[in-house]
């Protein structure tokens, strides 16, 4: 088996997507999601692991890694399910186990609630959206109030150059102060996958700023819910203890799945598949 995977690219919505191929066709397939602001390479670990056993199949989203970024900044959430049924459609990976984080978690369910017969399994590890309470607070505010500060939070993205580090360590140190529980290896990987160099010698992320100015509008949450319902083949739903992401099992939106389960990660935070990455793997068997 090859030391490490090919990279490829698809069309969607006129986009430039990326993804990476782990090979091993013969094997059932099997899809590794990112989260927001991350990249298809922060599931190599896993993919190492489950190489042997499955067909693997990690895209970087729109925006994100080495995929195009949008010309009308379009990050919402729509045009990312719109892409993975695109990356499913065009490879026919169908019916395929799914394993997704953050932002990946939030687009795979969808997709799967629009698909249930496409997907056999499917892991969400945070990745059901903003908690009731962080929803409650949004609400609060005036819809006009928010479409405002939607359009002052765009123009200002337009006019952010992208920061630039002197120096791949500084990038480095970065990446070390988002996540405490990262190995100095973890890191160092995440880091050098997740930057490009510039020509005055600096480095600077690969994803799009624009990204960080999330959309007004989504899907009415009981629409979404509704999505979840429809899923019907077998889910599991990872938390970090330590996460700032709220757990469904205790604020009811477990509700709305069929067949789901929840389980939660001690000593782990939003990256719980970095940082308990044996429980994680044992974890991941086990369901798979």
């Amino acid at each position: 088996m090859a030391r490490g995977p090919t990279s490829n690219s698809f069309i969607s919505q006129r986009l430039k997507l990326h993804y990476v191929d782990w090979g091993n066709e013969g094997a059932p397939p099997l899809l590794l999601v990112h989260g927001g602001r991350d990249h298809c390479r922060s599931w190599d670990w896993v993919a190492e692991k489950l190489a042997e056993r499955y067909h693997i199949i990690a895209p970087d989203l729109r925006g994100h890694g080495d995929s195009a970024w949008s010309p009308d900044a379009n990050y919402d959430m729509d045009a990312f399910v719109y892409d993975l049924a695109q990356l499913i459609h065009q490879l026919d990976l169908a019916p395929v186990t799914i394993v997704a984080h953050s932002m990946g978690g939030n687009i795979a369910l969808r997709y799967t609630g629009l698909y249930p017969d496409h997907v056999r399994k499917i892991v969400a590890i945070e990745g059901l959206g903003p908690s009731p309470k962080e929803r409650a607070k949004r609400a609060a505010v005036p819809v006009a109030d928010r479409f405002r500060k939607w359009i002052e939070d765009k123009r200002a993205a337009a006019g952010r150059i992208p920061k630039r580090y002197a120096t791949l360590d500084d990038a480095l140190a970065r990446m070390m102060a988002e996540n405490a529980y990262l190995t100095p290896e973890q890191a160092r990987h995440l880091t050098v996958q997740g930057i490009n160099r510039n020509e005055d010698g600096s480095w600077s992320w690969k994803f799009d700023n624009y990204l960080n100015v999330w959309s007004v509008f989504d899907m009415p949450q009981a629409d979404i819910e509704a999505l979840w319902s429809a899923i019907t083949c077998p889910t599991l739903l990872l938390y970090g203890a330590d996460s700032w992401a709220s757990n469904p099992e205790k604020d009811g939106r477990l509700v709305h799945f069929r067949n789901a389960k929840v389980i939660e990660f001690e000593n782990a935070g939003h990256w719980l598949h970095h940082d308990q990455f044996e429980r994680f793997m044992s974890t991941l068997d086990e369901f798979l």
